[in-house]
């Protein structure tokens, strides 16, 4: 039974493909869907939503930014954490940068519709390596679009752009990346990175605290945030999500470990004294 959740990872995709090719060949060729299609869809929207848990203990981590973060997105409240279990994302965390001066943090604003991904407090914060590895998948060239958390970009988003990200493949979902290989079949992704901020290299290995990229807003981003999660390939085709948990943070001055609760806002420091460069 502990298995299974890895085998449907790994025919998620497969799945999909087919499907689209039973869907394509009736639209196109006249061919009928019988019970065939049917079978197909089924098992596509079951894979994709609803089974695929991996059930184990939690691999534990540094929380991969410093500074006050609010947790989006989270495990802590619902597994999987994005509503799919697509692209390893069964416990994946979206971390959004935000001082305590700002006030409460909003996810959908009347105005503007869109902003500059400048505009945001986190967009060029540190991403560090939350644990030792190495870099085996990285992506540093596709631009931080602008914002999309007001009503007409969540629309525009919902009905034109993840639809063109998903034809496009799971780069295009990710945005800017890097993936390390912590070792014992573990991963770790860190995604919608900042436009040529990735500082490492495919084989490069990394020491947990080591600021490996900045916080960015490409990809399937509705505003600057770091998407990060732990799964058991490199490749997130064929990834299932794995738990994690955070050996270190603070709540309200309380210091704790584990995963931040949804809109929870959280103090994260280093993961070593040489974490943190110099004027942050």
């Amino acid at each position: 039974r502990e298995r299974i959740p890895i085998y449907i990872a790994r025919i998620r995709v497969p799945l999909l493909w087919a499907f689209l090719a039973v869907f394509l060949a009736g639209l196109f060729a006249d061919v009928p869907w019988g019970w065939t299609g049917f079978v197909l869809l089924a098992a596509v929207l079951v894979s994709y939503f609803l089974v695929g848990t991996v059930r184990r203990k939690a691999v534990e981590v540094a929380p991969p930014v410093t500074g006050r973060w609010i947790a989006v997105n989270t495990p802590a409240d619902r597994v999987p954490s994005h509503g799919l279990h697509a692209y390893g994302q069964t416990y994946a965390i979206d971390l959004v940068h935000h001082p305590a001066e700002d006030g409460d943090w909003k996810a959908v604003h009347r105005w503007p519709p869109a902003r500059r991904p400048e505009a945001f407090r986190g967009f060029g914060r540190p991403v560090y390596a939350a644990a030792d590895g190495v870099v085996v998948r990285r992506m540093d060239w596709l631009r931080d679009h602008w914002s999309r958390n007001s009503w007409p970009g969540l629309l525009y988003v919902l009905v034109v752009e993840m639809t063109l990200r998903e034809l496009l493949g799971p780069r295009f979902v990710l945005g800017n990346h890097v993936v390390i290989d912590m070792g014992d079949g573990v991963y770790a992704a860190y995604a919608h990175l900042r436009r040529g901020s990735v500082r490492v290299k495919k084989g490069q290995r990394v020491a947990a605290g080591e600021q490996i990229a900045e916080c960015g807003n490409s990809g399937n981003s509705s505003e600057p945030h770091l998407h990060f999660q732990l799964m058991d390939h490199r490749n997130v085709l064929f990834a299932a999500g794995l738990p994690f948990t955070f050996d270190r943070y603070e709540v309200d001055g309380m210091v704790r470990a584990g995963v931040p609760a949804g809109r929870q806002a959280f103090t994260a420091g280093p993961a070593s004294p040489a974490a943190v460069p110099p004027g942050h």
